[in-house]
């Protein structure tokens, strides 16, 4: 009850946005900033970079919400704008590679599965994937996406987005049970 009450929230907020009410566009950005903070900061260490992300996502979004037409969640149009001034940062940047953090509050994240424990070692395993098997590990196992949405966000198929998680999963825990049996 309480995410359909968000949802209408956010649908009416959206609307009221789109009709000028800039104080609607700050309780949209109010209640998805710290979401797509977190998101974000799993692609960086740099503070100042991963809210340079965050701020341009949500100028882009308040520039374009007009484009925005409710087929998707608008977390996850806004998702895909991050992403997007991620990776042309990243361009403009020529970064060959990148270091990544992995958010603390991982641990008390109820999508998480239990037979993985969040601590220092899994998240260094986390750092070891590539980009694309990280957001969509994230994306699922985080912040709760379906691979419908997962492919359409990071624009592939769904059956591509099951493969990199299952693939994903399995090379995590072959990792977590090396580290085990080495300790």
């Amino acid at each position: 009850m309480a995410n359909q009450q968000a949802s209408s929230d956010e649908t009416s907020w959206i609307e009221q946005s789109k009709n000028g009410d800039q104080k609607a566009f700050r309780r949209l950005y109010d209640a998805n900033v710290d979401r797509l903070y977190r998101f974000m900061k799993q692609f960086s260490r740099n503070d100042a970079e991963v809210e340079d992300w965050v701020q341009r996502a949500f100028i882009k979004a308040f520039n374009g919400l007009q484009q925005f037409r409710g087929n998707a969640r608008f977390t996850s149009w806004l998702f895909r704008i991050a992403l997007n001034e991620m990776q042309s940062d990243r361009r403009r940047m020529n970064l060959v590679s990148s270091v990544h953090s992995f958010d603390d509050n991982m641990r008390d994240t109820t999508n998480v599965h239990d037979e993985f424990e969040w601590d220092a070692t899994m998240k260094t395993f986390l750092h070891r994937l590539d980009e694309t098997k990280r957001m969509v590990f994230v994306l699922y196992e985080v912040e709760g996406y379906s691979h419908y949405e997962i492919a359409s966000l990071l624009g592939f198929g769904e059956s591509t987005s099951r493969t990199i998680l299952s693939r994903t999963k399995q090379w995590l825990k072959k990792q977590w049970e090396s580290e085990r049996r080495a300790s």
